[in-house]
């Protein structure tokens, strides 16, 4: 299913097909040369029509919610956020409960929130995304620091929930994957190759705050990836302030009913 995204970045009259090369450097052929480029200017210059998401016989919901924003979370409840780190008198996972808190109290009530975690109790979805804001908010009170950091499965599951949701949204609104972590994946669990990808063929927009580990991080891809280093409380809370910030950068056009038509599959 081949649509327009109704919304673009406010630098999208720069066009460029797939700028992600094979070497995993961003860069923008010219007439003479090729340069890197800022992850906003690439971001910019995504493609802006996209095959994602396949069609799905339970594509569809009223047009009224098809510009829905999304904004999914990934939360590193793994033990090594319960050491206090740079985080003062405070475990890690408390101040990020903190931040992550006010984070989504941030969020606009008519967008849709969702909660992945992996914690003592277990790997998974805490919250699916819709309208839950007040859910979310409880769950993450609810996390308690233990175990390894399963970061390629709780970033698949995250794209899969997504993914779920734009097929009901025909690909049109925004879609941001928010991942807190403080380390490296585990072994076995490098989710760089999955994050490539997901950018190469979807609209997605993956955020990560690394927090007391610096910009050393395997989600940290300079020209590709959205990653803010947090070396204490104030610089976390401010990471995550920034995506409702770079989210309000992007142009939502009014709904098109024919284009909307035209994009519909038949269940």
């Amino acid at each position: 299913m081949n649509k327009i995204r109704l919304f673009i970045p406010l630098l999208a009259t720069l066009a460029a097909c797939d700028p992600v090369t094979n070497s995993g450097t961003t860069q923008v052929q010219t007439a003479t040369n090729q340069a890197k480029v800022s992850v906003d200017e690439f971001y910019a210059r995504r493609p802006t029509q996209y095959t994602w998401p396949a069609a799905s016989k339970s594509s569809g919901q009223d047009s009224g919610s098809l510009l829905t924003k999304n904004y999914y979370l990934v939360i590193d409840g793994s033990g090594s956020m319960e050491d206090s780190g740079c985080s003062g008198d405070q475990s890690k996972i408390d101040v990020a409960k903190a931040a992550v808190a006010q984070f989504v109290a941030g969020i606009p009530v008519d967008a849709n929130v969702g909660l992945f975690v992996f914690d003592q109790y277990g790997i998974k979805q805490r919250v699916a995304l819709g309208q839950r804001h007040a859910e979310v908010q409880q769950q993450v009170q609810a996390i308690s620091a233990s175990g390894g950091t399963p970061l390629l499965h709780a970033v698949n599951a995250a794209y899969h929930a997504i993914t779920v949701q734009a097929q009901k949204q025909y690909g049109y609104g925004e879609y941001h994957m928010v991942i807190v972590t403080d380390g490296e994946a585990s072994k076995n669990e490098d989710p760089g190759d999955l994050v490539m990808q997901i950018i190469r063929e979807s609209p997605v927009t993956i955020h990560t705050i690394g927090f007391c580990i610096g910009t050393e991080h395997s989600l940290n891809v300079p020209g590709i990836t959205n990653y803010s280093a947090a070396s204490n409380p104030e610089e976390l809370l401010s990471g995550l302030q920034n995506v409702l910030a770079e989210s309000s950068q992007y142009v939502m056009d009014s709904f098109d009913e024919a284009t909307f038509d035209k994009a519909k599959v038949a269940p």
